[in-house]
């Protein structure tokens, strides 16, 4: 019997390091640079940023998420999970351990689609940590459902000439290219008929009419910090051999791509609400009112235990479905069941547990003085990326539901009164010596 909650000691050093290397190296860059970690480094940040990078590589921790014949240590998923509890709580970290969204998505989908021609020119680079990538599904019409996608790729000889729209195409103001999902065969059923194209964002025809920054924020839009851009397409070419995938595949290489994102997100969610518990746990400790420490009063205790016990629960089921990734190495209508309630339960966590750290700090948790308001900013975000959270509770009930049968009548199968009749059939002769004991020595009460 296997069945074991413990990390191996090798890895546990690495674990270890890290978050001590995250605390000491990273945590500044998150307070003086906070809004570069998606951005090709200027010139006077990368004698910051290299140094680190090359630290994470020599430790053998630089995108362990990937095989070694694409220069990773193939950890998969368990032990990327492990990493993420140290690094999501930071936007830098996943950009100095070359895991950051949205390229280790995109290059998960490479890896697995590509073509030889493809993994060197696009992935390759990717990987090297030398450039950024987006991807491009919604449109402004067209959010979670497929069904309304507009953008269009037709072949035109030896090239494919895309128009349309994509909205929130996370960090293409910074990108190389674009992960794109266009439809190419409008005469069957979206699903069908959707292609993913590889398209490099120099391409003449490509316009960012606005660079869409989350709710909250406040940036100069010509900047390079990470934003949503709307991006025009107005009769792009790229070559034939820029398709990922074959004519038709593009609806499933997305939710290859998105299975992955999601599970990564609900991992990096378990890194927020441990800082936010550590957060609110220290406060508890120190903050005094009504005649003694806060971390008496009852409902403090009941905020702490509640936020503890949901981020063990949390955490544990993320696991288990990063686990069932690596050991069957697809993402199975089960995998996928499980990948939906964690993104479901990621956003309900990070919302509760953050918002109890902020009332336990009272106005300093409200100010900008803390990490706290900007954790909060994100928890509505969480709720939506990659498809709202009531989508992938319709995904994963009907998926539940696969496993259950309706009654064959008109009452339940644990429908009482047939049940104690039918036991009743199944030992008539002790019934009857029942009966007749209690008639002599009386009913047992």
């Amino acid at each position: 019997m296997a069945w074991d909650f413990s990390t191996d000691p090798e890895f546990q050093e690495k674990l270890d390091w890290m978050t001590t290397f995250v605390k000491e190296e990273i945590e500044p860059l998150e307070l003086l640079w906070p809004d570069l970690h998606h951005t090709p480094p200027p010139p006077w940040l990368r004698p910051v940023i290299e140094p680190l990078k090359a630290k994470v590589k020599q430790m053998g921790l630089w995108a362990t998420h990937l095989g070694p014949e694409l220069d990773g240590k193939g950890y998969g998923q368990l032990k990327l999970a492990l990493m993420n509890e140290i690094l999501g709580a930071y936007n830098w970290a996943p950009t100095i351990f070359g895991v950051q969204g949205p390229d280790t998505g995109n290059a998960e989908v490479l890896a697995h689609y590509g073509t030889a021609a493809q993994k060197a020119k696009y992935l390759q680079p990717l990987l090297n940590g030398d450039i950024f990538s987006c991807f491009a599904m919604t449109e402004p019409q067209a959010g979670a459902d497929v069904a309304y996608l507009k953008t269009r790729a037709v072949r035109d000889g030896d090239a494919w000439v895309i128009n349309g729209d994509k909205f929130y195409a996370s960090n293409a103001n910074n990108a190389a290219f674009l992960v794109l999902l266009a439809v190419t065969d409008p005469s069957v059923p979206v699903h069908k008929g959707t292609s993913m194209f590889l398209v490099p964002t120099e391409t003449p025809g490509i316009r960012i009419l606005r660079q869409t920054g989350v709710m909250g924020s406040e940036h100069d839009h010509d900047s390079q910090v990470i934003t949503h851009p709307h991006v025009e397409l107005k009769d792009v070419r790229i070559p034939l051999e820029n398709m990922l995938g074959a004519p038709g595949e593009g609806f499933l290489i997305a939710q290859t791509r998105l299975s992955g994102g999601r599970i990564h997100h609900a991992m990096r969610t378990i890194s927020i609400c441990k800082r936010a518990m550590d957060m609110m746990c220290e406060r508890a400790l120190s903050r005094s009112a009504f005649g003694g420490l806060i971390s008496e009063k009852q409902a403090v205790q009941q905020a702490i235990a509640n936020s503890y016990a949901e981020i063990q629960q949390f955490r544990l089921y993320v696991l288990y479905t990063a686990w069932q990734i690596d050991r069957t190495h697809e993402y199975s209508r089960e995998i996928r069941r499980d990948i939906a309630l964690c993104k479901t339960m990621a956003y309900k966590l990070h919302r509760d547990v953050v918002e109890r750290a902020v009332h336990i700090h009272g106005a300093l948790g409200c100010s900008n003085e803390m990490p706290l308001g900007r954790m909060w900013m994100e928890a509505p975000t969480q709720g939506v990326m990659d498809g709202p959270f009531e989508v992938h509770q319709t995904t994963a009930c009907k998926v539940i539901l696969r496993g259950y049968k309706p009654s064959p009548g008109v009452w339940p199968t644990e429908w009482l009164p047939e049940k104690v009749a039918k036991a009743r059939e199944r030992f008539p002769q002790v019934l009857a010596a029942q009966e007749e004991y209690e008639k002599v020595h009386g009913r047992r009460k």
